[in-house]
């Protein structure tokens, strides 16, 4: 077992080999000016070329040297464990402190706790008010399915240094604002009345504490991502010099959607006196979690109702458009007083809770809040409220419960790589935040692009459904069905969305909030010239492709034919003939085409001088529309004579239509080059390249070309450049095979290669735009044996939210859609696992350093139990069935593992 001493000096780091207690071996890396963020990376490289099957480190203590010797850092922000947390994720090994190693009797079980740890628990230590402190409050944000809360402490307020938030799934209120002299109205996310805020100060003193504002000492916020626990220690100095630690805890009940509970502990580290402390119940509250949102209408909420009597205090507001009702009761108790002891101070808009109490040097002190949420759109607890939780402890407990219990249907358990096993129990954790099996049941609403995180794209629903759902599907269908009844609940106002364009059928708005209303923004600020342009991104009609995929997955996955033949195939007829009536006849290639589009590319909006907006013949689009037409047919052949033509007439589909489509299916248009190119659509070829080497070394992040591109006053509809896969993505939603089986029917000859040759030809014009791009490359690359290119974009998805690798985009929410993908990625590429056969499916494809993967899933009604190694595969079934694994079919009885070698 090799483990390391790391000792970090003033100017270079120190490593030992650990052996026995002793030290040997050192040698010493040297660097310039320490940074957190680049100086562990690059030491990083060297320590693991050098000591290759490096397991474990030990982390000594950090002496005032460098502190003096580096006043770029600080305690606060640089302190011992940043630092241990900064090299353990770039070694992706496990790093005890100089305290752990002494109270440690056996170094390698204390190394395996520790692993344990990290892999199941977010930690931040510092400070860094604005930007990543923002994205830091929505990686450590708590919830259920109904309910979010930002990963604040209690005594932050809404300001550009942090930004606490409550957010209530379906909470939606659309308010008009006046944008380069025109009137606009969006539909926005909104923040709740936020009943989380607690500060101290020290009687007679006119400010209560800040973070801003008084010293900050040491702050420590941990995340149990098991348990969905958040917990908060700080030391903080006043402008007086005198100190306090305060610690807070808060859940949000996964066992009961509408509460939630805070404990706030305060303990004078240097002094007696009288201390007081406030809690508040605030309507005041606005959004502004966005920066190029905030010159938007950003008060939603109205206060109808304040009250509060002794401990316990409710408040009402309505929405100002959408007439939503949102209450909260909240309960306070502590050690220190009692309820007659509180001075209730009642505003326009908030209540003040303040209590006043003699405190002693060194004692503890303990509030405890428990919060009710409930909205008008849930009439069960609008109409019947339930009774307010007893106890911070009692809320734990079942809170803990409730996140084991999804945790066994759901855990990836990687074993020999650190960090993936953590990111991808991070990105579980919230997706089940998002949505959960426990509550969503009751609730009419899908799952958010930046989920109950953030206020980006006002909290709309895009269609990144179609990397969510599987997740759901494989673990949790029952939540899958009620994700697709939020779309079935819409399809009325989908048929008026249609007929309003001039279209039949039904057509899915491409960003969907409380109705189903297309709520796509008119403007859009390009924030690298300020400047508003024309937004046309509801030409991306795929949404509904997406959605017909998802009924898809799910009948197929469930073998819910109950649900396809209520609700399932009447949506998937009516997108079908909506794509009907979208599609032309050509007369001159005797061909159908399809314009007017964007595919999920984004970038492109139009062709070059174009004054109409829209494409033609998108080949995602086409090809989707040939696989929908054909499923179509088998899902039409569940219903019986009868059935059958009832649900044409609730339609108004006719025979004659449904046999156009059978002709559309056989003669849509794509273009393809001499190499095997599928154009993105057609004309693509026609563009103009981009010299990719010379915008990188001008511009560094190259993210969002399309934004580079416009504020130097060129378009990207003139140039070969992709924000994500478009073309691509037909390979991550269908098996090659059935593509090659949609080509040969629609006449097209492609060489044996085109998908290599399509990988590499959009690889090397993506920029990567979007979170999802580098997931969906990270499968294809694999798919054709393009390992390190696969595992490079695979880990770079990981990290994305993680590293907010887009410089800021996680401030504003998680990625939902790249955090499920990847979990899509895992279970499907690398551990092979195929959903779209008859039987479950195994083609194992482990990365060659992790040395097992053990997880569950749901397929066609039985569960099932996995794991795999380099070696086998030991599988569980829930009753008798059939399996293939590595091309061999095999029995599976019932309730046995059965294991098998792979050759």
């Amino acid at each position: 077992m090799t483990i390391l001493s790391l000792t970090l000096e003033a100017k270079s780091l120190r490593c030992s080999l650990l052996s026995q207690q002793t030290t040997s071996q050192s040698q010493t890396l040297p660097f310039e000016n320490f940074s957190l963020k680049t100086t562990p990376t690059e030491l990083a490289k060297t320590i693991s070329s050098q000591y290759p099957q490096l397991q474990g480190a030990v982390f000594q203590e950090i002496s005032d040297t460098f502190y003096q010797e580096n006043p770029q850092t600080s305690r606060l922000n640089t302190g011992v464990q940043s630092v241990i947390k900064a090299f353990s994720e770039q070694l992706n090994i496990p790093i005890l402190s100089q305290e752990e190693y002494r109270q440690a009797t056996d170094l390698a079980s204390a190394l395996q706790a520790k692993y344990h740890y990290n892999t199941w628990h977010l930690d931040y230590y510092g400070y860094t008010p604005g930007k990543e402190e923002y994205a830091v409050e929505s990686l450590l944000t708590i919830g259920n399915g109904f309910m979010g809360l930002r990963g604040t402490l209690p005594e932050m307020t809404i300001s550009t240094a942090d930004y606490p938030a409550t957010y209530l799934a379906g909470l939606y209120n659309e308010a008009q604002s006046t944008i380069a002299g025109q009137a606009v109205k969006n539909e926005d996310f909104v923040n709740a009345p936020n009943n989380q805020y607690i500060s101290i100060r020290v009687a007679g003193d006119a400010e209560w504490l800040t973070i801003e504002a008084d010293q900050l000492q040491f702050l420590h916020r941990s995340l149990d991502l098991q348990t969905g626990s958040f917990i908060s220690e700080m030391i903080i100095e006043d402008q007086q010099q005198r100190q306090f630690k305060l610690c807070s805890y808060k859940i949000v009940n996964m066992a009961h959607m509408n509460d939630y509970s805070l404990k706030y502990t305060i303990e004078p580290l240097n002094f007696s006196g009288n201390l007081q402390v406030k809690t508040m119940t605030d309507g005041s509250v606005y959004n502004f979690n966005v920066e190029r949102y905030r010159n938007l209408t950003a008060n939603h909420l109205q206060v109808t109702q304040l009250q509060a009597q002794e401990n316990q205090t409710h408040i009402e507001v309505i929405t100002k458009q959408s007439q939503i009702k949102v209450a909260q009761t909240a309960r306070i108790v502590g050690d220190f007083f009692e309820p007659y002891m509180i001075d209730n101070q009642l505003f326009a808009d908030h209540i003040d809770q303040i209590i006043t109490f003699p405190a002693q040097k060194g004692q503890r002190y303990t509030l405890e809040k428990q919060v009710q949420v409930r909205t008008s759109l849930h009439d069960r607890s609008w109409q019947t409220p339930p009774s307010l939780p007893t106890s911070y402890a009692a809320s734990a407990q079942e809170n803990k419960a409730a996140w084991a219990a999804l945790w066994q249907a759901c855990d990836i358990e990687i074993t020999g790589d650190l960090m993936s096993q953590k990111l991808l129990r991070t990105h579980i954790y919230h997706l089940l935040v998002s949505a959960s099996p426990d509550n969503n049941q009751e609730l009419d609403v899908s799952i958010t692009a930046r989920g109950l995180h953030g206020e980006a794209y006002r909290g709309h629903i895009f269609w990144d459904e179609i990397f969510i759902l599987p997740f759901y599907i494989m673990h949790y269908p029952k939540t899958a069905k009620q994700l697709l009844m939020y779309r079935y609940h819409r399809l009325e106002k989908a048929k008026e969305n249609a007929r309003a364009s001039h279209y039949e059928g039904a057509m899915f708005p491409w960003q969907s909030g409380r109705d189903g209303s297309e709520a796509t923004q008119k403007l859009h600020l390009n924030p690298l010239n300020g400047e508003w342009g024309e937004d046309h991104s509801i030409l991306q009609r795929h949404v509904s492709l997406a959605i017909a995929y998802n009924i898809w997955m799910y009948w197929h996955n469930s073998g819910d034919n109950d649900f396809m033949k209520q609700y399932g195939a009447e949506m998937m007829l009516e997108i079908a003939n909506f794509w009907r009536s979208a599609t032309t006849y050509d007369e001159t290639n005797e061909r159908y085409f399809i314009d007017k589009v964007m595919g999920p590319d984004e970038f492109h909006e139009a062709y070059p001088n174009s004054e109409n907006s829209g494409l033609k013949n998108n080949a995602y689009t086409n090809l989707m529309v040939v696989w929908l037409f054909e499923e179509l047919i088998n899902i039409l052949a569940l219903l019986t004579p009868a059935k059958k033509q009832e649900l044409l007439a609730k339609t108004g589909i006719t025979q004659a239509q449904l046999t156009e489509m059978q002709k559309m299916q056989k003669a849509l248009t794509i273009e393809v080059n001499s190499e095997g190119i599928i154009a993105q659509y057609e004309g693509y070829f026609n563009l103009k390249e981009i010299d990719w080497a010379a915008a990188k070394a001008k511009y560094g992040n190259i993210y969002r070309m399309d934004r580079i591109l416009k504020a130097a006053g060129q378009s990207p509809d003139n140039h070969q450049v992709a924000k994500q896969a478009d073309t691509l993505m037909l390979f991550y939603n269908l098996n090659k095979g059935k593509i090659d089986e949609i080509l040969a029917d629609l006449g097209y000859d492609l060489p044996k290669d085109y998908l290599e040759k399509n990988l590499l030809y959009y690889l090397n014009r993506t920029s990567h735009g979007s979170t999802l791009s580098r997931i969906v490359h990270a499968q294809l690359a694999e798919t054709v044996n393009f390992h390190e290119l696969s595992w490079k974009l695979y880990q770079e998805a990981l990290y994305s939210d993680y590293q907010d690798i887009q410089g800021g985009t996680t401030a504003e929410g998680i990625h939902t859609g790249v955090m499920a993908a990847t979990i899509y990625v895992t279970l499907t590429t690398y551990a092979g696992v195929d959903l779209k056969e008859k039987i479950l499916t195994i083609q194992p494809n482990l990365p060659e350093h992790w040395t097992s993967m053990t997880f569950n899933l749901q397929h066609r009604g039985l569960h099932y139990g996995l794991k795999l190694t380099q070696t086998d595969v030991t599988i569980t079934s829930s009753e008798t069935t059939d399996i293939r694994v590595a091309g061999h079919t095999y029995s599976l009885p019932a309730q046995t593992a059965k294991a098998i070698a792979l050759n």
